[in-house]
């Protein structure tokens, strides 16, 4: 069964966006292949802000399966991406039911809180940027429950200090 792996940028004091939602910071390693990572992936789950905020980019999501949750977008502004107005776990196992690859919980942070507190979110993939943004928008805002994670794997970029971290998610504790 294909896996809900949210993979995202993070600042090393915990922020997956600046106060504005900006994310200049992120830093573009060409030693990172981020063709070989797109292509583990046929499906993305995003919210309504960080689909807003990278529509016009179309990497990496060109090609796949976009479902963008909001209550406000209206799907017919929106062709080829599906619009979600609620999550639940009947639409998100609908979703990996139909995936043939992992699934790239994209972004944002709302969105990952939900799907975490539902016992939807298989791993936790975080770039460490060596960067502090003094405050923005976390990896997991508030009100958020406790995960506990195991670290299965992490890989250090020499050349711009980043620091990719994976875990996977405890279900049973």
């Amino acid at each position: 069964m294909p896996r809900i792996r949210y993979q995202v940028a993070a600042s090393l004091d915990g922020c997956i966006a600046g106060p504005k939602g900006e994310y200049d910071w992120i830093i573009m390693d060409p030693d990172i292949d981020f063709a070989g990572i797109s292509a583990q992936f046929d499906t993305f789950l995003v919210g309504r802000k960080t689909y807003e905020a990278t529509a016009n980019q179309g990497q990496p999501m060109t090609g796949k399966r976009v479902f963008v949750f909001s209550r406000t977008l209206d799907p017919a502004d929106h062709p080829g991406v599906t619009i979600v107005p609620t999550v639940s776990a009947e639409v998100i196992e609908s979703i990996r039911t139909d995936a043939k690859k992992d699934i790239w919980l994209f972004g944002g942070g709302d969105l990952f809180r939900s799907l975490l507190e539902a016992g939807l979110v298989d791993t936790v993939e975080v770039a460490v940027m060596p960067v502090l943004l003094g405050g923005g928008i976390t990896l997991l805002p508030p009100p958020a429950t406790r995960a506990h994670l195991k670290l299965t794997g992490r890989k250090e970029y020499e050349t711009s200090g980043i620091v990719m971290l994976e875990y996977d998610v405890f279900r049973d504790l």
